[in-house]
């Protein structure tokens, strides 16, 4: 295992309405590649649930990560939501106004039932 894997990995539940990717670590210019990877594997469903309850630190590198999915989603005709952001994770979206063009929500965005695991990246 790298020092990378160690520092961030992400998770994958794909359902018919709903993919929730559920990230963990330190989202930053090392890592964010992984990051960036994942979401752009997610496949194209009306909502993209991203939870960032285990994200501890995101640097400009992955806000920009983020931003560019929500765009992608959006184009799609879908959603982003970000959901149970750590407190410092929810900072650094409050204080470059992302929380006024992505919705971020706490617990309230639950995955349809029927979820299988499609994929684990590190």
């Amino acid at each position: 295992m790298t020092q990378d894997e160690e520092r961030f990995h992400v998770r994958l539940r794909v359902a018919d309405d709903v993919v929730e990717v559920r990230a963990a670590g330190e989202i930053d210019i090392a890592t964010v590649g992984a990051f960036r990877a994942a979401l752009w594997a997610a496949p194209a469903r009306p909502l993209l649930r991203l939870d960032l309850s285990g994200v501890r630190l995101l640097s400009a590198a992955g806000v920009r990560a983020l931003v560019a999915a929500h765009l992608r989603v959006r184009a799609r005709g879908g959603e982003l939501v970000v959901v149970d952001p750590d407190p410092v994770v929810a900072r650094v979206l409050r204080v470059g106004g992302l929380h006024r063009v992505i919705a971020v929500r706490h617990g309230d965005v639950p995955v349809a039932t029927g979820s299988r695991p499609l994929a684990a990246c590190a």
